[in-house]
């Protein structure tokens, strides 16, 4: 669904392969490792358009060139997700967000004045303290320590946390 980054299920499935490669052949070994390390980036929002062009180029060799099954398919992930959500790779490399607002590096959180009613639930939920306020008085995210758990978000009753782009964030500070 439209929670879910293509680029972070791509990293999933392929650093499971990289886990399980047996280490016998140099593609898979070798190649799974390094095409985990661009995807690392992207996701980080340090990715280049080339870094995108080399994680295409070194899937469809490592699909050619592995012995194996799980070699010939550990790039798989990745050509499909580059074939059908290109434009989400794109997203986090040339605008640095995550168009599901997902990858932590990419999103930051923030309360909404106009919603926040002062409940603490947020406050008390932030395992940093990164949120502050007084009883019923509007509270504030110090992005300096927030680590982007979501513990906020997820107790809010008010909607009043909303997740953004991270560059809307720091846009708006």
């Amino acid at each position: 669904d439209e929670d879910t980054c293509m680029v972070d299920v791509a990293r999933f499935f392929l650093q499971f392969t990289a886990d399980e490669s047996c280490g016998k052949c140099t593609p898979c070994r070798e190649g799974t490792y390094e095409m985990l390390e661009l995807l690392d980036r992207i996701v980080d929002g340090n990715g280049t358009m080339e870094d995108i062009e080399t994680l295409e180029k070194l899937a469809r060799v490592i699909s050619k060139t592995a012995l194996c099954g799980l070699g010939q398919t550990a790039p798989n992930p990745v050509l499909s997700t580059l074939r059908y959500f290109r434009d989400e790779y794109e997203a986090h490399v040339k605008e640095k967000r995550c168009p599901a607002k997902s990858c932590k590096a990419l999103i930051a959180y923030r309360i909404d004045p106009a919603k926040c009613t002062g409940c603490t639930a947020c406050a008390r939920a932030c395992p940093t303290g990164a949120i502050s306020g007084e009883v019923r008085k509007v509270h504030t995210i110090d992005q300096e320590k927030c680590i982007k758990c979501g513990s906020c978000f997820e107790v809010c009753r008010f909607d009043a946390v909303e997740k953004l782009d991270a560059v809307e964030v720091t846009a708006n500070t």
